[in-house]
């Protein structure tokens, strides 16, 4: 993958709030995430990643993120 491009999941439909998405982590671009969208803007979504069960042993820097329209997939179920 080149520089500077992060791997980008098949577009799945806009999130609203309260749908769970995945996508991956633009650092660690192997690692797949999931959060609560909990704001929908103009060109991306606002993700809460407490959601995750393993969220404390994956020493993330940050609660929440911005993520792209282009970026995620929305759920259909929950994350178990």
């Amino acid at each position: 993958m080149p520089k500077g491009r992060s791997k980008t999941l098949p577009f799945s439909e806009k999130a609203k709030v309260g749908d769970i998405v995945e996508f991956f982590d633009r650092k660690q671009e192997n690692l797949l995430l999931h959060g609560s969208v909990i704001l929908v803007l103009d060109n991306s979504v606002i993700v809460d990643l407490t959601i995750m069960k393993n969220f404390n042993s994956l020493n993330l820097e940050y609660e929440k993120t911005v993520v792209s329209h282009r970026r995620y997939k929305v759920l259909k179920a929950p994350v178990a």
